[in-house]
């Protein structure tokens, strides 16, 4: 106790004044989590700025320069790695457009700043994890994660909820099983191919195949890859898609602005990619040389296109006859979409109406609705569902009925024919939800060189949520 009083009586009082602080935000912070097992913490702040007992800056009073200059480094790259981590799980972090499925509202090369805060930051799931890296560390080609402990999903309070219109970061809801070797199409897709094929245990057929398919991983809901799309359906409403035009409660809403759909181009001769690049079409988008039409020598493009885009295209000399939606071409299977194996007979343009789940709500099952909702019951909410002499069971009981523990949204792409979203793996669980974009940081144009307009210098800082008010 002695020694305890001779501890406190040499604090200077700026120290006081700064553990102050510290604690009163430390306090705020366990408010806010809602968890007050965190206040077993609160010790260790009062040892490093009060007492002193654990030798904390042991290595300052080092004989050695080298000791000292080497923790020195530790020292505050450790400190960075705590603050970077506080502010990349509660406020927010950078995020890279990988895809075009949301083009011409985000671009392939775009570098978001994306707020976590807004709809309520998520409490990590996976807490022992590399703040800097999402599931794998770069060069050891490792987990940037320790999967135990995982915590229950818990959210903070945000500023509001998800709005129809919003550009939403998500974890991709069908990342819990990967092949490392094969990211898309995912894992559930590959053994619905495999399937097809006649392969009738998927799972054992990619175990026993990693050359081809590599290592089959389980990531937590946190550590799944990060998905980006724009909010169409909400909690409680249902949806239906028809002529690829989205219905609500059975009224039609608005489309992005910028909306595109591929159309077919039939063409008398091959376009210069420098004209379709300077249309603002990918490589990726349009192919170096125009396709033939199976049994004709008409030669086309498939390519995305804007309502404005199209007139422009529809103006070339080289084009030769009217531009067909790729959707209505008939060149194409429009199959394999949500939810897979179900007897519904949807295609990419047209979905059946169907109920999407509330958090509290209680929906009746059937043989004929249970596809729908089969993953969300049994996988996103963690229940044993079994099907057995045409009777439901969940958790061991035979019952009719489920009500939902989450809110669950549809997401889409506004690149409607090149977007990979919920029309092909389903419904997104609220603890899937990271937070929304709210500016671009910095975007570069893959397919140009640093002096030839690689760096977009238009895009910086330019709203990453546009079009949202139109909903």
């Amino acid at each position: 106790m002695d020694d305890f009083k001779r501890r406190l009586k040499e604090v200077k009082a700026t120290r006081w004044i700064r553990f102050s602080v510290v604690s009163l935000i430390f306090f705020l912070f366990v408010i806010w989590i809602g968890n007050p097992w965190l206040l077993l913490v609160w010790p260790l702040l009062f040892d490093i700025y009060i007492t002193g007992y654990i030798p904390w800056t042991w290595w300052k009073k080092s004989k050695s320069a080298g000791v000292r200059k080497v923790m020195g480094w530790v020292d505050a790259i450790v400190y960075a790695l705590v603050l970077v981590y506080i502010i990349f799980a509660f406020i927010g972090q950078n995020y890279q457009i990988p895809s075009s499925s949301l083009e011409k509202s985000l671009l392939v090369g775009d570098f978001l700043w994306v707020n976590k805060a807004v709809y309520g930051p998520r409490v990590p799931q996976t807490p022992l994890h590399f703040p800097l890296a999402q599931h794998t560390l770069p060069v050891v080609n490792t987990k940037s994660y320790i999967e135990k402990p995982q915590l229950d999903y818990h959210r903070l309070p945000g500023l509001r909820s998800i709005r129809r219109g919003d550009i939403v970061v998500f974890n991709f809801p069908q990342g819990d099983t990967v092949t490392t070797k094969i990211a898309n199409p995912d894992y559930y897709t590959i053994c619905a191919s495999l399937r097809a094929e006649g392969i009738d245990n998927p799972k054992e057929y990619i175990l026993a195949n990693k050359e081809r398919f590599g290592d089959l991983v389980w990531r937590p809901v946190d550590r799944r890859e990060n998905y980006v799309k724009r909010t169409i359906g909400l909690p409680g409403e249902r949806i239906r898609i028809s002529g690829d035009r989205i219905f609500i409660d059975g009224k039609e809403i608005p489309e992005p602005e910028n909306v595109q759909y591929n159309y077919i181009v039939p063409v008398a001769q091959s376009i210069d990619p420098a004209k379709w690049r300077e249309l603002g079409v990918r490589s990726d988008d349009f192919g170096m040389s125009p396709q033939m039409i199976p049994g004709s020598n008409q030669a086309f493009y498939d390519v995305p296109l804007t309502a404005d885009m199209k007139k422009t295209v529809e103006s070339w000399p080289e084009v030769n006859g009217k531009l067909v939606k790729e959707s209505d071409s008939g060149l194409y299977n429009l199959g394999g979409v949500w939810p897979l194996g179900a007897p519904y007979g949807w295609t990419r343009p047209d979905m059946g109406e169907f109920w999407i789940p509330k958090r509290g709500s209680t929906i009746r099952l059937t043989a004929n609705n249970l596809p729908l909702y089969e993953r969300a019951i049994r996988v996103y909410e963690g229940n044993d569902l079994q099907v057995r002499d045409g009777k439901i069971y969940i958790n061991g009981e035979q019952t009719d009925y489920y009500t939902f523990r989450m809110d669950y949204y549809w997401m889409m792409g506004d690149n409607r024919d090149r977007s990979l979203d919920s029309r092909y793996w389903g419904l997104v669980p609220e603890d899937h939800i990271v937070g929304t974009p709210m500016f671009v940081l910095v975007s570069f144009d893959q397919e140009k060189g640093l002096f030839d307009g690689k760096i977009r210098f238009n895009r910086i800082f330019k709203d990453a949520n546009p079009d949202s008010s139109r909903f």
